[in-house]
């Protein structure tokens, strides 16, 4: 018997991401959302049951690539994109039906990796058994380099970004915690909640969390915190109501947008359309190796091309994450001088 499953409009709302990668949101999810609603609809297939889906396909793809001929790596291309939907889709369900788990979500970033260093090795080893160039040997190790790289490289700065924000959460709810006010937002945060704001022209749009109000941004504290300890009678302040509480915005990309003016419309454009501005990431980078280059025959000079894009961007992101360091420190280093100020002000005063 059919379950109910929400029309497909309300299907996308809660299946697709806010922000994905271009491949994904132009080639993927109009197929796989579809198919997701379907397979919830009408079957009791689970994640883990495509997760193991996507690995097997992507296996075949494997095999079809090791064999060197163009038409098998034309096979091994359509192959390596069904596997890729339904790697999407195991995500979608588990969204839709509730029926995602920790281990789901460690098997598929596990067998991601497997399915890249195993098709890589195919598809380069089926090239030099072909040509006898050693240089496919060369390249099948840099795709599975460059591969680990990217993701190691992006949990390290989630770690990184996360306890940045951490720190930033805690001497916030200190400074915050006697005035009876919001924490605490973050402007990315923000942005992901609205992927229609613009930063130039809508600042005080942004904040469609709740109970966040009009933002007020973190660099005031000083002044504020200044302002409440030279005040007359010395009392507690006023509870402030619910309604009218205001957050503090930090934003820790405030330096990269002053340098790049250019990339927040840009930022903007793509995320109207639900694509993340990291363009070349680890799925473009996969797709260009094992989707574009078997499929136009040119393996050497899409693998060279996909993994330049990849470096540059990763770049592109370390530096970001440089700069984001520095509004990171300026922000604790304010709220050290309002911390300071505080103790003068109320010793002049008594």
């Amino acid at each position: 018997m059919p379950r109910d499953i929400p029309p497909l409009a309300e299907v996308r709302r809660i299946t697709e991401k806010k922000r994905d990668a271009w491949w994904t949101v132009m080639l993927v999810d109009p197929v796989a959302t579809p198919l997701v609603r379907w397979i919830a609809k009408y079957t009791r297939a689970t994640p883990n049951q495509l997760t193991w889906g996507a690995f097997l396909v992507g296996l075949g793809s494997a095999a079809c690539f090791a064999q060197g001929d163009w038409r098998w790596l034309l096979l091994g291309a359509v192959l390596y994109h069904v596997s890729f939907i339904f790697d999407c889709m195991d995500g979608k369900l588990a969204r839709l039906t509730g029926t995602g788990s920790v281990f789901g979500a460690w098997l598929d970033f596990v067998f991601d990796r497997i399915r890249v260093l195993v098709c890589s090795i195919a598809l380069m080893g089926g090239q030099y058994a072909r040509t006898d160039d050693v240089l496919y040997l060369w390249l099948a190790l840099a795709v599975a380099s460059l591969d680990a790289l990217r993701y190691i490289d992006s949990l390290e700065i989630f770690k990184i970004r996360h306890g940045m924000r951490k720190q930033i959460k805690a001497r916030m709810r200190a400074a915050r915690k006697a005035e009876n006010q919001a924490e605490l937002a973050f402007m990315e945060d923000l942005l992901r909640e609205n992927p229609e704001a613009d930063l130039e022209t809508d600042r005080d749009t942004v904040a469609p969390l709740e109970p966040l109000a009009p933002l007020e941004p973190v660099a005031p504290l000083e002044a504020t915190a200044t302002m409440e300890s030279t005040a007359a009678p010395v009392s507690a302040p006023a509870p402030v109501p619910a309604a009218r509480r205001r957050p503090a915005v930090v934003d820790l990309h405030q330096e990269f947008r002053r340098r790049f003016p250019w990339w927040v419309r840009c930022r903007n454009f793509l995320q109207r359309h639900r694509i993340r501005a990291h363009l070349i990431s680890g799925i473009e980078f996969q797709m260009g190796v094992f989707i574009i280059g078997p499929a136009v025959d040119a393996v050497v000079a899409t693998t060279v091309v996909s993994a330049a894009l990849l470096l540059v961007f990763e770049l592109a992101i370390i530096y970001k994450l440089l700069l984001s360091t520095r509004d990171f420190t300026r922000t604790i280093n304010s709220f050290e001088t309002a911390e300071e100020r505080i103790p003068a002000a109320t010793s002049v005063n008594s």
